[in-house]
């Protein structure tokens, strides 16, 4: 048609930077924010996030969040809100067994407000409701059950929704569909699902001793390492063993403030770049990572332990029920570890220096014997 015309048509491409889907896991540990509440109290916190939040959804306009909360004793969903589950009624008035899902996420009411964009105030009522029904159901004996937090069960449904989210960006091939014409002619449908998108997780720490999620900590690491998904740790508190470690497999960024009342400097500057933007700028790095594991059996950080042969498990102390690894049951011989004799590698003896036209020995004088020769240098 070009040719006919005389016309020179451009196709017009896209160069906006990729969509970035941003998955923030915030620790609200009720235990470490009761020792934070003097100089960072988790109010402060909220809402220095929900700021952090809107600038990254500022920066592109198809820039995605998700918001999920690792609690004492289980890991919710603070945005978007899950959707509703129903089971459809048949006309006798009885269900029929089929679940019956939204197409989309139901979102709250949010009275209209001319000084508030409509798509922050839509996030911030989510969030601050959905936080407040989770203070609201936790009880006494959640709190008194275990003083740390469920990171690893938040770091799992990030990736969860990391992965549904890429299905849904990922490349459709027309000539793989059954009607080639009939998928050609929905092309807007398709090149929004083209568009590529870059993810990553922000995780907002508190809690001290994290030794107890080791396991199911290690395993999103693997998993995130394995799609290239960056893990950036904020260590407001508490120790930084495991998280370092995670930080460090992934390619993400580690800071621990000194001064945790500046939150919200520390988002804007250091975690608001997504992965396109880090390749020009200079990252701050996590320094020296400890990388130490936490045993199995004590869930204890441990500086030596004994290791099966079969599945690798990390155990401090070889007295284990039956000599039977507390994972794969095999049967090891860790008692007889602990009593053996380390192996002692033999002493390498030094080459003598050989003298011309005499002896070796010396006088116990210090003196050299007469007829002894002076040593050759070569």
């Amino acid at each position: 048609m070009n040719a006919i015309d005389g016309t020179d048509r451009h196709i017009k491409t896209d160069e906006a930077p990729p969509p970035s889907l941003l998955a923030i896991v915030l620790d609200t540990n009720p235990h470490a924010w009761a020792h934070l509440s003097s100089t960072l109290p988790l109010s402060s916190a909220i809402a220095n996030l929900l700021v952090f939040i809107n600038a990254h959804l500022a920066s592109g306009n198809a820039n995605e969040v998700a918001v999920i909360a690792s609690h004492t004793h289980r890991a919710a969903w603070l945005y978007p809100i899950p959707q509703s589950t129903t089971l459809p009624t048949s006309q006798n008035g009885t269900s029929n067994g089929d679940m019956e899902t939204n197409g989309a996420p139901t979102e709250p009411s949010v009275p209209e407000n001319p000084n508030k964009y409509r798509p922050f105030a839509i996030i911030e009522k989510a969030i601050l409701s959905n936080f407040a029904k989770l203070l609201d159901t936790t009880k006494e004996s959640d709190l008194a059950s275990t003083p740390t937090t469920l990171v690893g069960g938040a770091l799992s449904l990030a990736l969860s929704y990391i992965a549904k989210s890429t299905l849904l960006h990922s490349p459709v091939d027309p000539l793989a569909t059954d009607n080639p014409l009939s998928a050609l002619a929905d092309s807007e449908t398709m090149h929004a699902q083209r568009t590529p998108l870059t993810s990553r997780v922000l995780v907002i720490s508190v809690s001290g001793d994290l030794a107890n999620q080791y396991i199911p900590v290690m395993n999103a690491i693997f998993a995130a390492q394995r799609r290239r998904i960056p893990i950036d740790i904020l260590k407001l508190a508490g120790d930084t063993v495991l998280l370092q470690q995670a930080c460090d497999a992934t390619g993400g960024i580690y800071m621990k403030p000194e001064r945790p009342e500046g939150l919200l400097q520390y988002l804007m500057m250091g975690f608001l770049p997504d992965a396109t933007a880090r390749r020009s700028l200079v990252m701050p790095s996590a320094g020296g990572v400890d990388f130490r594991a936490a045993c199995f059996c004590h869930r204890k950080v441990v500086d030596i332990g004994y290791v099966c042969s079969v599945c690798l498990s990390i155990f401090c102390t070889p007295n284990l029920p039956d000599n039977l690894c507390l994972t794969c049951g095999s049967y090891l011989s860790l008692a007889q570890a602990q009593t053996a004799t380390p192996a002692v590698i033999p002493r390498q003896r030094k080459k003598k220096k050989k003298r011309v036209g005499g002896t070796d020995s010396a006088t116990p004088g210090g003196s050299t014997p007469a007829g002894s020769g002076t040593p050759v240098h070569t």
